[in-house]
């Protein structure tokens, strides 16, 4: 069971809004206050959602806000290279403790995306008004309850394959398009103590975001990824002391011998 309120914080790049007049007119309050009001409407109490961005000091993402944080979505696109490298290194520290991240759409390519996969991340792409149909694969999983099989997106950028990642762990939606390119569009993935699920519908020049079965499916995510405890520890190298089992004594992972290298 996760903790409850679900602590979310929603980090948006902010810049498409701002610079350019298309996705301003579809997400007047960003495409960051669009995912979070998706999420605050599906989930009501049992989610307390903020939202941070790439303009504010250490773009919002402090060490304070993160220890606050249970659950972590991304949406980047024109500024990965903006990101600054402690932050990611933090954000990334934050997910192997057991904090949840959402990396969606054109956030493949962020910096914490990949030092979390490890690949380039590299796809195949067209933004030519395809529409895009979302399949379930995974029907038993908890991301996909409630959601129709297909998910129908009338106009969307299209992501095909080859997509360099790891295999998932989990593979729960793969897309098709109009133009006949198939994506694997909804992937799980466990690091270290933390829970990744990369969603792939949601460029800034279409409106995604309010497409109520998107938001379903981002609202659920949100309760897979959420840890189910508050204490958040890297793994670490332990030394287990001799005779621990003979004694009959149990360790805590907490234990401060373990952490003797």
């Amino acid at each position: 069971m996760s903790v409850s309120p679900i602590r979310v914080t929603v980090w948006g790049e902010n810049v498409h809004e701002q610079r350019d007049a298309s996705v301003k007119e579809i997400y007047p309050d960003g495409m960051h206050g669009a995912i979070a009001d998706g999420i605050a409407k599906h989930l009501g109490e049992n989610v307390v959602v903020r939202t941070a961005t790439l303009q504010e000091p250490e773009h919002g993402l402090t060490a304070e806000v993160l220890a606050q944080t249970d659950v972590l979505t991304w949406w980047g696109h024109a500024a990965h290279g903006e990101v600054s490298d402690e932050v990611v290194d933090r954000v990334h520290e934050a997910v192997l403790g057991g904090m949840g991240i959402l990396v969606l759409h054109s956030g493949h390519f962020s910096k914490i995306f990949r030092k979390l996969m490890g690949t380039t991340c590299s796809l195949d792409w067209r933004s030519e008004n395809d529409r895009e149909m979302v399949w379930t694969v995974a029907p038993d999983h908890p991301i996909a309850v409630g959601v129709p099989n297909p998910i129908l997106i009338p106009a969307q950028e299209m992501y095909g394959e080859y997509f360099d990642i790891p295999q998932p762990d989990e593979l729960v939606f793969i897309s098709s398009f109009s133009g006949g390119e198939v994506f694997r569009s909804g992937c799980a993935y466990r690091r270290g103590r933390g829970r990744v699920f990369y969603f792939s519908p949601g460029d800034q020049e279409y409106p995604v975001y309010h497409h109520p079965d998107i938001q379903r499916v981002l609202a659920n995510a949100v309760t897979w990824a959420a840890p189910s405890g508050t204490e958040r520890i890297t793994p670490f190298v332990s030394r287990r002391p001799t005779g621990w089992y003979e004694s009959g004594e149990t360790l805590p992972t907490a234990d401060p011998r373990l952490a003797q290298s």
